[in-house]
């Protein structure tokens, strides 16, 4: 017989160890597992969760008129003039409707059925709201209602009074003014281009819909909202954006392909409703060898996809063989299309609305609900056939694209296999100009990309050897915003990086199997190292972007300048941080080079750009002189000092890269680095009063 464990003293368990929470208190305790993250997405997610109930009241055809300001003091204010939300006392709560929708999770006007008016939303987990209101250390309900104006005010999720009617109204609608607490939101910055995104999008999807955004931060003890319905009513001139579109889909497909040369003129267009699913799909083929999915469910973005998009690819692919073998557009050798090969170049906005909705997480990016894969696939097939029948012109341009890209595609398979088996037969799976690192441990490994022999040659002596790899790049790698895959890895200092990374590339692509779990890319801080950066960064975001995604790429900061005040040397990675290590309010374009010594008065400024020899003999008179050196690129340094610069981790200083918007980043890395020059120059000319020049 086993002996039984003895239980120790002081370790008893029984029911007074188990926690109840109650109310809001499981949001406030794990608000990463329904806003997703604490960070910028998950503080800009309380904006989408409040504006999305305003939103649902327009799809239900109860509101056309929607406004979200900025306020200061980290304020939001969303107003609708919808119906308003019910203020009479609840049957099974006992307490106002507005109360149980903004203090109770799982309650809203979406459980209703036909009875609610909702045919369609996005808030179906009736959490929205009140999680809001549990993260927001201020809130504000204000409803005009049935004659009456009512509100409650909050405070983490706790009401601080009982609703009230105020004042009489004509008026009907909803006002929701929060603050983000800062005990759950440690940097808390609303950032206006991630609004005017996501709204935009919102405004292409509901026909009808007037949708203002007003920036109102700078007016700190100016303004008054207490007695206006919208804001705008205050008749201050502030930043603002607009937005009202009566052609949906179509509208949005153009906006996207806006710098994009179009495979075929029309943009083609479904919306039919099937088995109580309604699609609605927009699409075209583009010049480009890169495809965008935009899919939303009820309104929602679903950036992960779902059973709409496997729907929409399983049709399409079947849709183009098809029409091909039908047609006899393509020789039975080269097989039949892949998902890759129809996807390439195109541009797709993919919306489907049904009652009952189911999401994968509170986040909502990914649709489980299977109805949607079937009226997806049916409706989209059978519309996109009759399509291609009707339009036999489109339909040959939208083959030729596919067939172009079947064939590259084998092209470029047989050209990777080629290298990969090639490095694999010759014994050296890693480039031989890659000075690794001892560790094999991917998550301490970090592999630093630098510019030059020259700056490869002080990084390899001054790194630490047991966690840092170092791979210098020789000159400008090739640009592979418009490359496929056997161009690209022609190039050897593009292999030379896939091999050293060891993920792979393409189809065998595999993230597991990454060598370093840091990416450094450390250039010189001139013209030539900015270009080289925004090569290396449209060569991770277009093949390797789950790398960027996980969180693997950092860009390194060394300092401009090394900064000696008598025997204290400092470094400075700013000309603001220069100025504030030598202690004078003096312009930087007051600070004059000197390329001879000379005897200058004490306490004055010497500053050498191109002879550090000379700054350091200069520096052995003494005195209280201050001596400048300008880095140019990491080359200039010794190993010592560009290890405790840009290397020692306990004191350096890194950015990590990551995509707040992958569409934003998507059309930036088409405009900068694409083939066409119209929308580049147009791109530089609006925004080169923002760049910053180093002379």
């Amino acid at each position: 017989m086993a002996k039984e464990k003895e239980i120790k003293s002081g370790h008893h368990y029984d029911a007074s160890d188990i926690s109840v929470l109650e109310g809001l208190d499981p949001v406030r305790r794990r608000p990463g597992m329904y806003i997703g993250t604490t960070g910028p997405e998950g503080l800009h997610h309380l904006v989408w969760e409040i504006f999305d109930n305003s939103r649902d009241e327009a799809m239900g055809g109860f509101c056309d008129d929607i406004e979200v300001v900025l306020l200061p003091n980290n304020r939001v204010r969303v107003a609708d003039n919808g119906r308003g939300v019910p203020v009479d006392i609840h049957k099974k709560t006992k307490v106002s409707a507005l109360e149980t929708v903004m203090t109770t999770l799982h309650a809203g006007g979406k459980f209703g059925g036909e009875n609610s008016g909702y045919k369609v939303s996005g808030g179906l987990h009736g959490v929205g709201a009140s999680v809001v209101n549990a993260l927001s250390i201020y809130c504000k309900a204000e409803v005009h209602k049935d004659g009456g104006k009512y509100i409650q005010e909050y405070s983490q999720g706790k009401k601080k009074s009982l609703v009230k009617k105020v004042n009489s109204s004509k008026l009907h609608g909803t006002i929701i003014t929060f603050e983000p607490d800062k005990e759950i939101f440690k940097d808390i910055k609303f950032d206006w281009n991630t609004i005017i995104g996501h709204i935009r999008q919102q405004a292409y999807l509901v026909k009808g819909l007037k949708i203002l955004i007003i920036d109102a931060r700078g007016y700190e003890g100016k303004i008054d909202d207490s007695d206006v319905f919208y804001f705008r009513e205050l008749g201050l001139e502030l930043p603002s954006v607009s937005f009202y579109f009566e052609g949906g889909l179509t509208s949005l497909i153009k906006y996207y392909n806006k710098f994009q040369k179009p495979v075929h003129n029309s943009i083609f267009y479904v919306e039919k409703e099937l088995d109580n699913v309604l699609v609605e799909i927009a699409l075209q083929y583009v010049d480009d060898i890169v495809d965008r999915i935009i899919p939303f469910a009820n309104n929602i973005y679903t950036g992960e996809g779902g059973t709409h998009v496997t729907g929409f690819k399983t049709a399409l692919t079947r849709t183009l063989n098809t029409y091909c073998k039908k047609n006899e557009m393509m020789k039975e050798s080269e097989g039949g299309f892949t998902g890759d090969d129809v996807l390439e170049g195109l541009t797709c906005v993919i919306s489907v609305k049904l009652r009952e909705i189911q999401f994968e997480g509170q986040t909502k990016a990914k649709l489980g609900s299977m109805e949607a894969q079937g009226a997806v696939g049916t409706v989209f097939g059978e519309t996109f056939t009759n399509f291609l029948e009707e339009n036999p012109d489109e339909a040959k341009a939208i083959i030729n694209k596919s067939v172009l890209a079947l064939k590259a595609r084998k092209a470029a398979k047989a050209a990777k296999d080629s290298v990969l088996r090639k490095g694999a037969l010759e014994g050296m799976t890693l480039p031989g100009k890659l000075a690794d690192c001892q560790s094999k441990s991917a998550e301490e490994s970090e592999l630093f990309l630098v510019e030059g022999d020259s700056a490869g040659g002080s990084a390899k002596q001054g790194r630490d050897r047991r966690i840092q790899a170092v791979l210098p790049l020789r000159g400008k790698i090739l640009n592979v915003e418009r490359a496929r895959i056997d161009k690209m890895l022609a190039s050897k200092e593009v292999r030379a990086l896939v091999i050293a990374m060891g993920t792979s590339i393409g189809d065998t692509f595999d993230l597991s199997k990454m060598r370093y779990h840091k990416i450094i890319i450390a250039t010189d801080a001139d013209v030539d190292g900015a270009h080289i950066r925004t090569l290396l960064l449209t060569l991770f975001y277009r093949y390797f972007r789950q790398v960027i995604e996980t969180g693997y790429i950092y860009i390194a900061q060394p300092p401009l300048y090394k900064i000696k005040k008598g025997k204290e040397i400092s470094y400075a990675y700013s000309d603001a941080e220069k100025i504030k290590i030598i202690g004078k309010e003096t312009d930087v374009s007051e600070i004059q080079a000197v390329e001879t010594d000379v005897e200058v008065p004490e306490g004055e400024i010497i500053e050498n750009e191109k002879s550090p020899a000379r700054t350091a003999e200069a520096s052995r008179s003494g005195g209280n002189k201050i001596h400048i050196q300008r880095y140019k690129g990491l080359g200039e340094m010794n190993p010592e000092e560009l290890w405790e610069t840009t290397m020692d981790p306990a004191h350096r200083v890194l950015k990590k890269v990551n995509i707040d918007d992958a569409e934003e980043a998507n059309k930036v890395f088409e405009i900068l680095m694409g083939s066409e020059v119209p929308p580049r120059k147009s791109f530089i000319q609006s925004n080169a009063k923002l760049a910053e020049i180093d002379i």
